[in-house]
């Protein structure tokens, strides 16, 4: 079975270890009256083992991920019938309650369990595992190519009808921590090697309208009303997973004052393919950032490949205002011009220059991405999924204070806005987890000039040039944390008009472009 990628002792991992127990802790305080909520939503729990009995034939090998208290599993009547959960006090219900069955504690990430499967179940699961790509890599681990794999989902659209429904009594308080539309489900789903043979959805009412339910069951399969089912599925088929190419990495920081996370960033950053180097370009910091990065060269000196850049010439002597990555003198002036030179995506550009790795990496030294999500991404690439892999902050819950409300709200308008130029699905147009092959980096940067040196942040620069190549995308979900250091370089007005100009910029280049070459090629 596959092991979780990365996994050691870290704030990140121990966090991660946080929120597992909390919903274990959750699920084992309602354990006694699951059967009392389940009568509550009998037609619910009727539908979810209609769709699975669909698919499994009865006397099959069935192994249920987050089985609670393991009713649907018994409902399916496998012969060999294996249910896993990490709340205990659920499990000891199922045992109780189906002695025919096998019932183990542990977590869906990492499945210790090896069998000829049919079937695997992942019903009511996703939304509340804590990593749903390591999850669901653990899944294709654990399936063979004849296995159907299905996953049962909400639909995003009934999030407030259910948090209702939690707030005053009528669904069991265990409110789900992650709400996966179906685009971010099928993303995973690319990420994670599988095919989709069959999806489908159900249930217009939450409760059986007898009257009325033979017309509800037909309009949730077949009209436009489809779209507001509670119930969405997938049934899937594992296709080989390919064996990573053995290609270097550049992890690239750019860093102005971050002079509290620089250790941790260093000795977090795990090592992926043949080498790792990590490169840090310093953006004129006064608070020692440079000084320490040089002691972490000199103490990881033969063990770790540590690089420093300065972005800009230093000049110690004046503090720095708030603008990102402009010294004093700069600051001044504030034109244009010079804060692209000496912007984040300036400084990403400087050390891309220097890497000299297959796959190039951003990290934001706030650490607000961990460095122990990056192994996701070199898979990407390293697996051929996609050529530029995207960071999304947006299909876990945030941390408190991880991102303002009005930032919030910027990303997800100009996520709409940029999945429309793009022709492709960008969910987090900001996140500053990027990366890329080097190869693609190279051709992206010997056509900058079709767009312009018009990007200080460096996101931009890099969408716009991959949309242009037709490089294949995709984006990897990850946690987003708030700053344990320093402050953040963000400013909500400026940096939001400045970002309404570079999408002006995008129309432009490419959509108007496409279409007067359109109405050209009509003429």
């Amino acid at each position: 079975m596959e092991t979780v990628v990365g996994a050691s002792a870290s704030p990140y991992w121990e966090a991660a270890q946080r929120r597992r127990r909390a919903v274990a802790t959750a699920f084992d305080q309602h354990a006694g009256q699951r059967t009392t909520w389940k009568r509550r939503a009998t037609h619910y729990h009727t539908t979810l083992s209609k769709i699975c009995r669909r698919y499994v034939l009865p006397q099959g090998r069935v192994l249920e991920l987050g089985c609670n208290t393991g009713d649907l599993l018994a409902s399916l009547k496998p012969t060999l019938g294996v249910g896993m959960d990490i709340s205990r006090h659920s499990l000891a219900v199922a045992r109780s309650r189906y002695p025919q069955l096998h019932f183990v504690e542990g977590d869906a990430q990492a499945i210790p369990l090896d069998a000829p499967w049919d079937a695997i179940i992942l019903a009511d699961t996703l939304g509340y595992v804590d990593d749903v790509w390591q999850t669901l890599r653990s899944a294709h681990a654990a399936a063979t190519p004849d296995t159907r794999v299905i996953i049962i989902s909400h639909n995003f659209v009934w999030r407030p009808a259910l948090a209702f429904a939690e707030n005053v009594g009528l669904k069991m308080p265990v409110g789900l921590e992650n709400w996966l539309g179906t685009p971010d489900i099928e993303n995973l789903l690319r990420l994670t090697h599988f095919d989709v043979v069959e999806r489908g959805q159900a249930m217009l009412s939450p409760v059986q309208l007898p009257l009325v339910q033979a017309w509800l069951d037909q309009a949730a399969d077949r009209s436009w009303l489809r779209h507001l089912a509670l119930v969405l599925y997938w049934v899937l088929q594992p296709r080989p997973r390919p064996q990573p190419k053995p290609l270097s990495c550049s992890v690239i920081v750019p860093c102005r004052n971050e002079a509290g996370n620089i250790e941790a960033c260093v000795e977090r950053v795990p090592a992926m393919g043949t080498h790792t180097e990590l490169i840090f370009v310093d953006g004129a910091s006064t608070d020692g950032t440079p000084e320490l990065i040089r002691e972490q060269m000199a103490r990881h000196r033969g063990r770790k490949d540590i690089a420093l850049i300065d972005q800009v010439p230093r000049n110690d002597t004046v503090p720095l205002d708030d603008t990102p990555g402009l010294p004093p003198s700069a600051s001044e002036q504030t034109s244009p011009d010079l804060m692209l030179a000496l912007g984040k995506g300036d400084a990403v550009r400087k050390g891309f220059a220097a890497a000299q790795g297959d796959v190039l990496m951003i990290l934001d030294a706030d650490l607000t991405v961990s460095p122990e999500e990056l192994p996701k991404f070199y898979l990407a690439v390293a697996e051929g999924i996609a050529e530029f892999v995207n960071g999304s902050r947006l299909l876990y819950p945030l941390e408190d204070e991880a991102m303002r409300f009005a930032n919030l709200v910027g990303n997800k308008a100009f996520s709409l806005i940029f999945t429309w130029l793009l022709g492709q699905r960008i969910k987090d147009t900001l996140c500053g987890a990027k990366v890329l092959p080097k190869e693609a980096y190279d051709r992206l940067a010997a056509g900058r000039a079709y767009f312009g040196d018009f990007d200080p942040f460096g996101d931009f620069d890099l969408l716009f040039g991959a949309a242009r190549l037709g490089l294949s995308l995709i984006e990897v979900p990850i946690r987003y944390r708030r700053r344990s250091y320093g402050a953040s370089k963000v400013r909500v007005l400026s940096h939001g008009l400045l970002l309404a100009r570079m999408s002006l910029i995008g129309f432009r280049r490419l959509k108007l472009a496409q279409w007067t070459e359109r109405l050209r090629e009509v003429r």
